[in-house]
């Protein structure tokens, strides 16, 4: 959500062009690379407060500390609100949530040890100034005005937008973290079969993953509670696409979902002019009431593509959106679910026998219930986590198809670890927050912060 405009680029000249962009990300199969964004929120360890951009134990002092290992700013209006290294990024969130975007790797030990380092940099800076950084889907304490706004103009924009949308906007954007794995296809049908399976599996990657059953200092009706507030942000923008289920989908299909999103801006000269609410449609024609006149350029529709928040989301990639940020084993353990489950091909087989009898009313079912009740929600007469158990079976034969092994020949399959205990015993990390927090943390949060910081 955070990434640096693209901005100018050539004009578009015909609606193809729209289609062909997201047809253009389809690769062989011996270039499929696979990318983990992880957030996660900074705190004062005196306080466990919330980090402000400016002052000693700040987000600024963060981002100034890390160029110390080579990483690169990215400057707005004076502000480094970015830093960039080696095809990766670090981003801030609009309430200061740090984020790395990671390279485009081949296996998953690559992107745990890209995980691992960008964590112990984290920490060295975080050290120095007082902050702790630390991996939940929701701040379990803070409320909205505890949290301070980035400054980042794209944020001005959506902040004053996203209240007329939805209820839990702000919140999105000022106390959720996550984690996504971006993957590639080869081609329009691979990329068909890939959405279709992981879309319908999206809800038990929110369960698995659920580590936010806190709001604003007391237990919450859900294991993710930011999952739930994705149902209440911009109904335009979120959800589960009931029409990739739908014969005939594909590039064109989508396109045409993203020219029915409302924009939020346009960028030029390093600024962003307000768009929110209008119509890309309208930009086609030269009638977008910011830019009156003016046709958008191929970049402005990458830009635009970034503004819906969809469970899976299309780039010239998949993006899996659908899990709370967490620990350090479980940032690298989804890249290998999905990986196990989608670049195999006998394993995207069998995910999809196991979904495509599921009709929309079980999609929507299981993505209203599983931010409630994660692993035990009832499906088809059993608990979520004996499909979960079937899904790992799948996706540990994916992992191990693809012989990818690492310097003590552990195949990709052993980062699949924590899941296979959270299927087993039923319960997720939030299961296991909210038994410590009635328990022996007395209902306190100091020992979550001391216990579960990086």
């Amino acid at each position: 959500m955070s990434a640096p405009p693209s901005g100018g680029g050539a004009p578009i000249e015909n609606r193809r062009q729209l289609i062909e962009y997201f047809a253009a990300g389809s690769k062989p199969r011996a270039a499929w690379r696979l990318g983990t964004e992880h957030e996660k929120f900074g705190f004062d360890r005196k306080t466990l407060k919330a980090l402000p951009y400016d002052g000693p134990c700040g987000v600024r002092a963060m981002l100034e500390g890390l160029t110390r290992f080579g990483w690169e700013r990215v400057i707005e209006n004076g502000n480094t609100i970015a830093l960039l290294r080696d095809n990766a990024s670090i981003t801030l969130e609009p309430g200061g949530q740090f984020e790395l975007s990671g390279a485009p790797l081949e296996t998953v030990h690559e992107t745990a040890a890209e995980n691992s380092q960008h964590l112990r940099e984290v920490k060295e800076v975080a050290g120095e100034i007082g902050a702790g950084y630390i991996g939940l889907g929701f701040a379990p304490e803070w409320k909205r005005e505890d949290v301070h706004w980035m400054p980042k103009g794209r944020y001005k924009i959506m902040r004053e937008y996203m209240p007329k949308k939805g209820r839990l906007g702000l919140d999105m954007m000022l106390r959720t973290c996550t984690v996504q794995t971006n993957l590639d296809f080869d081609s329009e049908a691979d990329m068909v079969r890939k959405f279709r399976v992981s879309l319908a599996l999206q809800p038990l990657a929110t369960a698995l993953f659920a580590t936010s059953p806190f709001v604003e200092g007391k237990p919450a009706p859900y294991k993710s509670y930011r999952s739930h507030i994705w149902t209440d942000t911009d109904p335009d923008r979120c959800g589960m696409l009931p029409f990739v289920f739908e014969d005939g989908f594909g590039f064109e299909r989508y396109a045409d979902y993203m020219l029915g999103v409302p924009m939020y801006f346009v960028y030029r000269d390093g600024k962003y002019v307000d768009a929110a609410g209008q119509d890309f449609k309208d930009f086609l024609k030269g009638r977008l009431p910011a830019r009156p006149g003016e046709l958008p350029t191929i970049n402005d529709w990458a830009d635009h593509v970034t503004t819906a928040f969809p469970e899976v989301r299309l780039k010239r990639y998949l993006e899996m959106r659908g899990a709370d940020s967490g620990p350090y084993e479980m940032l690298n353990a989804l890249p290998a679910l999905w990986v196990g489950l989608l670049y195999d091909q006998g394993a995207l087989d069998a995910g999809w026998d196991l979904v495509k009898g599921w009709t929309v009313a079980d999609h929507d079912y299981l993505r209203a219930e599983t931010p409630k009740s994660g692993l035990q929600t009832p499906f088809k007469g059993k608990p979520l986590y004996e499909l979960g158990r079937e899904v790992l079976k799948i996706a540990h034969a994916g992992l191990r198809a693809r012989k990818r092994l690492d310097e003590c020949g552990n195949d990709e399959s052993a980062h699949l670890l924590p899941l296979d205990r959270a299927v087993d015993s039923g319960k997720a990390l939030a299961d296991e927050l909210l038994e410590k927090w009635r328990g022996e943390w007395r209902g306190s949060f100091a020992p979550l912060f001391r216990d579960h910081a990086y």
